[in-house]
C-alpha cells in the first residue's frame, strides 16, 4: 500500500506515476498533485507507430505546462508546486518480443496483462531507482482496463521494489468520455476549466 505520510521534513510523499497518454493522466494527476510531489513517467512501448508515440508523449507535454502554468497561478510563483515529466525509453521491440504468440488476444486478454506488466515493471523499477516513495499507473482510469488485473499487477511489483504502490481507483468520479480526445486543444480547455472553477469556489 501507498506511503501518503509526509516525511520528516514535512514533505509530501514522492510518486512516479505512469501515464499512457496526457488525457489519461488530467483526471489522475487532479486527484495526486495535493497530495503527492508528483512526477509523471511516460513509457509506453506499445505504441509502436513513432509518429503517433510522439503525438502522444507532445500531448502529454502540453498539458503539463499548461497544468503547471495553472498552479503556479493558483498557489503562487514560489509555492514549488509543480508536476514534472520524465520520458522513458522508447523500445516498441520490447513490447512485440513481451505480446509475441498473443497478437490474437481480445481486448483485456493475455496480451493486454502482458502489456500492464510491461509498462508497470519498468515504472516501479524506475521509481526505485530514483528513489521515489511511490508509484502508480493512469491505466486504471479506463473503464475498459480491468483495475482488478492492474492492482494485482501492482501488488505483485510492490513485493519485489522498493516503492509502495497506489491501489487507488480513478474510475470513480471520473468523467472519462469528457477526457479523452485526440485534439491537443482539449489540454489548454481541460485547464481554463479549472481556473473557472477555482474562481467560481473563490
Amino acid at each position: 500500500m501507498e506511503n501518503n505520510e509526509n516525511n520528516e521534513n514535512n514533505e509530501k510523499p514522492t510518486m512516479l506515476l505512469h501515464s499512457c497518454c496526457g488525457p489519461c493522466s488530467t483526471a489522475v494527476i487532479e486527484r495526486l498533485v495535493d497530495r503527492y510531489d508528483l512526477t509523471v513517467y511516460f513509457y509506453d512501448p506499445n505504441i509502436t507507430n513513432e509518429g503517433e508515440y510522439e503525438k502522444r508523449l507532445d500531448t502529454e507535454k502540453k498539458f503539463i505546462n499548461e497544468y503547471n502554468k495553472y498552479l503556479r497561478e493558483k498557489n503562487g510563483d514560489d509555492s514549488g508546486m509543480t508536476v514534472k515529466l520524465i520520458e522513458g525509453e522508447y523500445d516498441p521491440e520490447n513490447y512485440l518480443m513481451a505480446v509475441k504468440g498473443l497478437e490474437e488476444e481480445p481486448e483485456n486478454g493475455d496480451r493486454c496483462t502482458k502489456c500492464f506488466e510491461l509498462r508497470m515493471r519498468k515504472t516501479a523499477e524506475e521509481a526505485e531507482k530514483l528513489g521515489f516513495e511511490n508509484f502508480a499507473t493512469t491505466l486504471s482510469v479506463s473503464p475498459h482496463k480491468n483495475t482488478d488485473k492492474i492492482n494485482k499487477i501492482g501488488y505483485e511489483l510492490e513485493k519485489e521494489f522498493k516503492p509502495a504502490f497506489l491501489d487507488e481507483s480513478f474510475q470513480k468520479n471520473t468523467d472519462f468520455t469528457g477526457r479523452i480526445t485526440a485534439d491537443a486543444y482539449f489540454q489548454k480547455d481541460r485547464v481554463q476549466a479549472l481556473r473557472i472553477r477555482q474562481r467560481k469556489e473563490g
